[in-house]
C-alpha cells in the first residue's frame, strides 16, 4: 500500500500528535497495520457520510482518527489526523 500525505495531514500531525511520544508510536503501529491489512478489525476502518462522503477513516487510539481518500486499489492519501471532533 502506497501512502501519500496531504499538507493538512502533515500540519495536523505536527501540532496534534508529534509532541506525544506514546501517540507517535501508536500512530506508527496502526499505519503499519493499515499498510499490511487495511480491513483489520482493530482499525475500525469505515466510510464516512454527509459532507465527508467519499472519504474513509480508521482509528489510531481512543478518539484519534486518520481521514483518508482511496486513490487506487493500492494507493491512498492521508488527509487529516486528530480527535473525532477535530477531523469531522
Amino acid at each position: 500500500m502506497k501512502i501519500k500525505l496531504h499538507r493538512k495531514f502533515e500540519k495536523s500531525y505536527r501540532t496534534r500528535i508529534a509532541s506525544n511520544e506514546k501517540l507517535v508510536l501508536q500512530t506508527e503501529a496502526r499505519i503499519n497495520l493499515f499498510k499490511t491489512n487495511p480491513k483489520d478489525p482493530l482499525l475500525k476502518n469505515h466510510e464516512l457520510v454527509g459532507a465527508k462522503r467519499g472519504l474513509r477513516s480508521f482509528s489510531i487510539a481512543g478518539d484519534i482518527r486518520i481521514v483518508y481518500m482511496q486513490l487506487t486499489e493500492d494507493e491512498v492519501i492521508f488527509l487529516d489526523i486528530g480527535s473525532h471532533n477535530q477531523v469531522y
